[in-house]
């Protein structure tokens, strides 16, 4: 098992069921995307360049994805809050995904690169 596998297999449902389903969603939406860890995270590169990351919040801990270059996506449901670079999606683990909204946001972030 690799580092990313281990990163998975050791979160908790439910975030670990939305955790495996989004990078599997993310990693297979472009063929250029490529999944890598990073400062212990699962963290998607776009051209080998930052797309965004997966994680949970601290005083809720539901996931969320974190996208690099923040400051030039637009899309309303992204929060920005004290992020300088990233912008968030909080996903909530007891919800269907929205799936659209995920594609939207990700087309609208690899237009940048």
């Amino acid at each position: 098992m690799n580092n990313t596998d281990a990163f998975f297999e050791k979160q908790e449902e439910p975030n670990k069921s939305v955790f495996l389903f989004l990078k599997n969603f993310i990693h297979q939406y472009h063929s250029e995307i490529t999944l890598h860890l990073k400062w212990g995270l699962p963290y998607f590169y776009f051209k080998g360049k930052p797309l965004c990351y997966l994680w949970k919040e601290k005083k809720t801990n539901e996931p969320y994805l974190s996208f690099a270059k923040g400051p030039y996506l637009h899309h309303p449901a992204l929060i920005q809050g004290d992020r300088k670079i990233f912008k968030i999606l909080p996903i909530n683990p007891n919800q269907d995904i929205n799936l659209k909204l995920i594609e939207e946001i990700l087309d609208e972030a690899i237009k940048l690169y």
